[in-house]
């Protein structure tokens, strides 16, 4: 499993369709668990996990199961943890599970890449 991650507009996307030209990439807004698990590789990660906590889903255990369901996955997330902590609920909740499923998945990744300003900086390589 692969991350690359960093703040809205810094270009993760670009960076990673030019450092994987070949990967049929899917929108995390748009697919299902079940494409999830299957996916190649993943833009806007952080937008599965609100519709996924917008349809009650629990996302518990999401870390473990895309590691052994589907570990060759690139997710792509943007670091939405940042700036103002907002006055609605259901946003608060957003941004703490995207850290919390976040933090799972990059300990569980074997590289982890923060894009900042385009360029590329590998947090970790295992």
């Amino acid at each position: 499993m692969e991350m690359i991650i960093g703040g809205a507009y810094q270009g993760k996307a670009a960076y990673a369709k030019a450092q994987f030209p070949d990967v049929d990439w899917k929108f995390g807004g748009e697919i299902t668990e079940a494409e999830l698990l299957k996916a190649a590789g993943v833009l806007g990660f952080q937008e599965y996990i609100r519709q996924a906590l917008k349809a009650g889903e629990d996302l518990t255990g999401l870390a473990e199961k895309l590691a052994q369901q589907d570990p060759d996955v690139i997710l792509v997330s943007e670091e939405v943890g940042y700036g103002i902590v907002p006055a609605d609920a259901f946003e608060r909740q957003y941004r703490e599970a995207v850290g919390r499923v976040c933090t799972a998945l990059a300990a569980k990744s074997s590289r982890v890449t923060r894009v900042v300003c385009g360029i590329g900086t590998v947090l970790k390589d295992d």
